[in-house]
């Protein structure tokens, strides 16, 4: 599925539609260039779980753990990850099997450890259509 958006409004928008059919044990990998809009998605999709806090990047706590939507969001940023084993220590399982559904920025870095039902978000620029525009491509 292909989704085009060309605002921050539309991205958040499109996230919402998708959390609001999240599942436990859903694991979603999103992967875009830094700037192309990967945490606006990410606050669409909380959104659509019904998680009014403020989310932000886990950039360097690696997981933020979101628990007053309907079923809890487990936010990764797996960028700063130097080795695999690294997402062994955090105990990686109990959260991709879990009762809850995960989100991992920059889950290509970790594929080798990724559930075979992974679905993978990629957000993408092209800016001859437009500062805002993002081409968000989910694929299954």
């Amino acid at each position: 599925m292909v989704k085009e958006s060309y605002s921050p409004e539309e991205t958040f928008a499109i996230g919402k539609e998708i959390g609001e059919q999240l599942k436990p044990g859903d694991v979603y990998c999103l992967i875009g260039d830094l700037g192309v809009g990967k945490t606006v998605f990410t606050q669409g999709l909380a959104k659509g779980l019904g998680i009014e806090e403020p989310i932000n990047s886990p950039t360097f706590t690696i997981i933020q753990e979101y628990h007053e939507g309907r079923i809890p969001l487990y936010h990764f940023d797996v960028y700063r990850i130097g080795d695999v084993s690294e997402m062994d220590e955090l105990g990686y399982e109990e959260y991709f099997y879990g009762d809850g559904a995960c989100l991992i920025e920059w889950g290509n870095l970790i594929e080798e450890i990724l559930p075979k039902e992974t679905v993978t978000i990629t957000i993408e620029k092209d800016l001859e259509k437009g500062f805002d525009y993002r081409k968000i491509t989910v694929t299954e």
